[in-house]
């Protein structure tokens, strides 16, 4: 089985404010659970990026301007680069991509989460096991190289789904559970784009970076 996704169903995935956004997100994260190719060809592919790249600048541009302006814009993506084609090739690709859609703009600081924000969270996995009532052990390695066709979100919503909490993991309900808990310290010691970020928050604040 395959399917066939055209530009409107990637917009719908990355736009909060599309009107299928929240099935989009569902059907994808369905797909890429079952490991189900997804093809699209050339002209999806650019027409989908130049997409992004005119949202972008343009969401960039009016933070930074009108009535109550922000000093800073600090943009955070995941990066997926098990997609075919891959939307990037990795962190440095996401980041240098980024710049180039928003243009010549020292308030703009593009992030990464490899391989996506859930493997922040990782570094905590006994939080995780308790909040899900299951001893399923963590996955190995460090947690911005866990393996991209199964990354971390889906690694704690399984816990979540075979523990006795019988509940799937909610991101903004349980990733503020589990972090409350713990030392940030820990998993930036662990995970070198969780520093840069948290680097930039303090250097843009005026603190000492880490």
């Amino acid at each position: 089985m395959k399917i066939f996704a055209d530009t409107g169903a990637w917009i719908a995935i990355a736009d909060k404010n599309d009107r299928y956004h929240n099935i989009a997100k569902k059907v994808y994260a369905s797909i890429r659970k079952k490991n189900i190719p997804v093809i699209i060809t050339d002209y999806i592919f650019d027409e989908t990026v130049t997409w992004l790249h005119y949202k972008l600048k343009r969401d960039v541009q009016r933070l930074l301007s009108g009535q109550f302006p922000s000093d800073y814009v600090i943009a955070l993506t995941d990066v997926y680069t098990g997609s075919q084609p891959p939307e990037f090739v990795n962190a440095n690709d996401a980041k240098e991509k980024m710049r180039l859609w928003v243009g010549q703009e020292p308030r703009f600081h593009p992030h990464v989460a490899l391989h996506d924000f859930e493997a922040w969270l990782l570094p905590y996995w006994t939080s995780i096991q308790k909040l899900a009532g299951h001893n399923k052990t963590a996955p190995t390695g460090k947690p911005e190289t866990v393996n991209h066709t199964n990354p971390p979100a889906y690694r704690i919503k399984e816990i979540f789904e075979i523990g006795r909490s019988r509940d799937s993991y909610v991101k903004p309900r349980d990733a503020g559970r589990i972090l409350s808990k713990n030392d940030l310290g820990v998993a930036v010691a662990e995970c070198p784009e969780l520093k840069a970020f948290v680097n930039t928050i303090i250097s843009v604040c005026g603190g000492k970076i880490l």
